[in-house]
């Protein structure tokens, strides 16, 4: 992935379809496209991290201990 260095805040000049800001804003409950697109944004970011956190869950057998461990712990 690409990173560009950004500044934190600004103005920019975009095309953007209305009709999927207003389902957005509907969706988010924002008020402003501003609002909308940064809150958007917020949305996929936290999809991503989401999706990391269940492949690493998923690469690691689940959640909790494993078999093996489940056995030790059984075993007196």
């Amino acid at each position: 992935m690409k990173h560009v260095k950004i500044s934190p805040m600004g103005k920019t000049s975009l095309r953007i379809d209305r009709e999927k800001v207003a389902e957005a804003r509907t969706i988010l409950g924002t008020e402003t496209i501003a609002d909308t697109v940064d809150a958007a944004l917020d949305e996929v970011i936290n999809l991503e991290r989401r999706r990391r956190v269940m492949e690493r869950i998923r690469k690691r057998g689940g959640l909790g201990p494993s078999p093996d461990e489940l056995q030790r712990l059984r075993t007196p």
